[in-house]
């Protein structure tokens, strides 16, 4: 188990690495990284479906994929309107203006979800779980995922890679610490091998990450909207803690939907990693912190 998820979480590091790299380098922002995005909230559509056909629930597949879909392409929705300048600007230069997309592409989902349910009804007891369902994957998944979207295309790339590094390495910090010295349960009945050790190794190896990714890799220049102040010098402290603990809530919070299901991993085609929501779970609820502090400058700012 150990050996492969080493050498799996290896490759995945490197490919992600190269593809930020190019990213970086293209003519459009998320160029490479966008179709990225969108396989990864397809595979973990797929594994959320799986679970509720476990638990007994089946929202209409072709909403959910759509609707998860039409999220993240609105991300791009500004850009293609109005170019590089629609990014962070607004009459009133608020941050929360690219949202303007996916906010807009989630009423519209859920108004499908509503008129497919609508078709589909027979009888009553048999709507509203599908309907909060479909609902439920649009914003976990479509409106989650936005956020990681929203800070390569507002903050740029490093901001994105201090997200993936800081919430990754609070993993495997986790993980090993947890793994040698772990003794106390955090939640032994919906996670049972993670302990409050592997906690505190959780938020040393984030916040190692942060100060990496913030304090010595970053060069990101700060949004145009934004005063040019500069970071302070507990920016990075606070960053590291706080996407730490989001993450292990994230984490603890796929768990629950598998216990709900009945399930151990969303899947088994990443050997040592379960799924795909296994992989991007504390991912998903850490980066609407991430763009917060981003957005607020308390990282980020040389």
């Amino acid at each position: 188990m150990l050996r492969w998820r080493l050498i799996v979480g290896t490759l995945v590091v490197a490919g992600l690495a190269s593809l930020c790299w190019l990213d970086h380098h293209a003519p459009i922002a998320g160029l490479w990284l966008g179709p990225v995005a969108a396989a990864l909230a397809m595979l973990a559509a797929q594994e959320f479906l799986a679970l509720c056909a476990a638990a007994g629930i089946f929202p209409l597949p072709v909403v959910v994929y759509g609707g998860i879909l039409a999220i993240l392409a609105s991300n791009w929705l500004g850009l293609a309107i109005a170019g590089p300048a629609w990014c962070g600007a607004s009459a009133h230069g608020s941050p929360a203006s690219p949202f303007f997309g996916p906010c807009l592409a989630l009423a519209l989902v859920l108004a499908a979800a509503f008129a497919a349910e609508m078709r589909r009804f027979e009888r009553p007891g048999k709507t509203l779980a599908p309907l909060a369902a479909t609902a439920f994957a649009a914003i976990y998944i479509g409106l989650m995922l936005s956020f990681a979207v929203q800070l390569r295309l507002v903050f740029g790339t490093w901001a994105l890679v201090s997200l993936v590094l800081v919430v990754k390495l609070a993993d495997t910090g986790a993980y090993i610490v947890g793994r040698l010295l772990g003794r106390h349960k955090m939640a032994p009945v919906l996670s049972p091998g993670k302990t409050w050790e592997g906690a505190a190794g959780a938020v040393a190896f984030a916040l190692a990450g942060a100060w990496l990714s913030t304090e010595w890799l970053a060069t990101a220049k700060p949004a145009a909207h934004l005063a040019a102040a500069a970071s302070p010098w507990w920016g990075w402290i606070a960053y590291g803690g706080v996407l730490a603990g989001v993450g292990m809530l994230g984490d603890l919070a796929e768990s629950l939907l598998k216990r709900e299901a009945g399930r151990k991993d969303s899947s088994t085609w990443l050997p040592g990693l379960g799924g795909v929501l296994d992989m991007i779970d504390s991912l998903l609820l850490a980066a609407p912190a991430a763009y917060l502090f981003w957005a607020l400058g308390l990282v980020g700012r040389p």
